[in-house]
């Protein structure tokens, strides 16, 4: 394979054509090297319009909406980043990348530590990695300028709003199989809240997300 002619391919066929427009991403997509986040068995696949499985049921998003995700968020150097599923690592450095700091949550052990390891190889210091349940929240009161919920949710609890700080933005995808809603929440004023939808998609739900009262006759 012609690593770096499959990388313009994924960029140029897949990305730009989801509106991913903004030169910055897409030169932190060929600066990055996706291939490196992917488990060994399904390297070949690191450009594939795919979700790439990861173990533990989970998945690693496809190319186009983590650099779409990126986009949306508009984040800034100064930025402090939460993140809920870690998975492969590789979004959780494409944040990095962009922004100060960066707390990423991640259910399951081994993926926390292999993570860890394809970060700490890129030569990015400024996440913490932490090992536990965030489907619902992450206590910490100083506060985030972006999060980022890398599973679907068929409900979104209410305490990532209250994580956000003014003018923080959060990237959750809300709903349930086979149509799911990606929205983008910007915190205006302390208490309120701007939603907008941005586009439908279908992803893995995070373990333990919130679920509706199921109705009873």
């Amino acid at each position: 394979m012609d690593i770096e002619q499959a990388r313009y391919n994924m960029v140029e066929q897949q990305i730009r054509p989801w509106d991913v427009l903004d030169q910055d991403v897409l030169n932190l997509l060929f600066k990055l090297r996706r291939e490196d986040f992917v488990p060994e068995a399904h390297r070949t696949l690191a450009f594939v319009d795919m979700e790439i499985p990861l173990g533990h049921g989970q998945t690693m998003w496809t190319p186009k909406l983590e650099a779409r995700v990126i986009q949306e968020l508009a984040i800034r150097p100064t930025d402090r980043v939460l993140e809920i599923g870690t998975g492969s690592g590789y979004l959780t450095a494409l944040l990095a990348m962009n922004a100060a700091e960066v707390v990423s949550v991640e259910l399951f052990p081994e993926l926390s530590a292999a993570a860890g390891r394809k970060l700490l190889a890129h030569g990015i210091e400024n996440v913490t990695l932490h090992v536990a349940d965030g489907a619902r929240d992450w206590p910490d009161e100083a506060g985030f300028d972006i999060i980022v919920l890398a599973g679907s949710t068929p409900l979104l609890s209410g305490a990532f709003r209250n994580r956000l700080r003014i003018g923080g933005r959060m990237f959750a995808i809300t709903g349930s199989a086979p149509v799911m809603t990606a929205q983008l929440i910007t915190c205006t004023a302390p208490g309120a809240f701007r939603s907008v939808t941005l586009f439908e998609t279908c992803v893995t739900e995070l373990v333990n997300a919130p679920q509706p009262t199921a109705f009873v006759f």
